[in-house]
């Protein structure tokens, strides 16, 4: 018996841009026509409800801004 894994999307990296205004994209909307969008958080907060309306799927980062950074005895 095999069982297939549905691939998972590539992480969002820093050369990510958001399409709307060009910051750092935190989300990958993929469209049910096809093609994709990318959104920093703050246009995937204002865009959210139409993005919901035409998503096929959606690939969600914007925790990533709310990770704090390990702090090393070096940095005290």
């Amino acid at each position: 018996m095999t069982t297939a894994i549905a691939p998972q999307p590539a992480a969002l990296t820093a050369g990510d841009r958001c399409d709307r205004c060009g910051a750092q994209a935190y989300l990958r909307v993929e469209l049910q026509t096809g093609g994709e969008l990318l959104f920093c958080a703050h246009h995937a907060r204002e865009h959210g409800d139409k993005l919901r309306q035409v998503a096929a799927t959606v690939h969600d980062e914007t925790h990533k801004l709310d990770d704090k950074p390990a702090v090393s005895d070096s940095d005290l």
